[in-house]
């Protein structure tokens, strides 16, 4: 099983980035879980979200508490809260950034794998505002493979497709593809991950 927890602030898209990526996994054959943690439940309050995804029937419904992997949607959280609390030595630290993962390995005080992307920028530019739920799954993708690329796609296209414009549905895709092939910190194909 691999677990999770994404960082972010109200409105940048945190829970619906988890549920993707959970409902991506059924279409590589995995059980999955998507669960929100709301909290203060207003725009730009800290948010998070955890995902859990297995190839076997994942038991604990509950928050991530040891996660795999971390995922920060906003910058401004890093050095301010403990995102890297119970995060495995081995584990992954996936941050919306412009700084390096050296920079921000030392910012949050974490000195296992670390990668930025410029999640914020790449959304800005494709889809005019920011929100980088689409372009840190693309990121999230590159660094784990804990779900195919195809599959987070397709998802994307469905669930978007049923509420918003073909042209917004192509825009969230280039920067999911933009932030695949954009992530810092990588020397070589990252290793993947492949559970407990």
């Amino acid at each position: 099983m691999i677990e999770i927890r994404w960082h972010g602030r109200g409105g940048q898209g945190v829970v619906t980035a988890s549920k993707l990526l959970a409902e991506a996994a059924l279409e590589d054959g995995k059980y999955f879980q998507g669960l929100p943690d709301y909290g203060a439940e207003r725009m730009g309050a800290p948010v998070r979200a955890f995902t859990r995804i297995s190839s076997e029937p994942i038991i604990p419904y509950c928050q991530v508490t040891e996660p795999d992997v971390v995922v920060v949607l906003d910058s401004t959280l890093i050095g301010v809260i403990d995102l890297t609390e119970g995060l495995k030595e081995d584990g992954i630290l996936l941050a919306n950034s412009t700084a390096s993962p050296d920079e921000v390995g030392s910012q949050a005080g974490f000195k296992g794998r670390v990668y930025t992307v410029d999640a914020t920028g790449i959304a800005k530019e494709l889809l005019g505002r920011n929100l980088p739920n689409t372009p840190m799954l693309g990121a999230l993708a590159r660094v784990t493979g804990v779900v195919s690329k195809q599959s987070l796609e397709r998802k994307i296209r469905s669930k978007l497709g049923a509420t918003m414009k073909e042209e917004t549905v192509e825009a969230n895709i280039k920067a999911f593809e933009k932030a695949y092939s954009s992530v810092k910190g990588l020397t070589t194909e990252p290793r993947r991950l492949s559970g407990k």
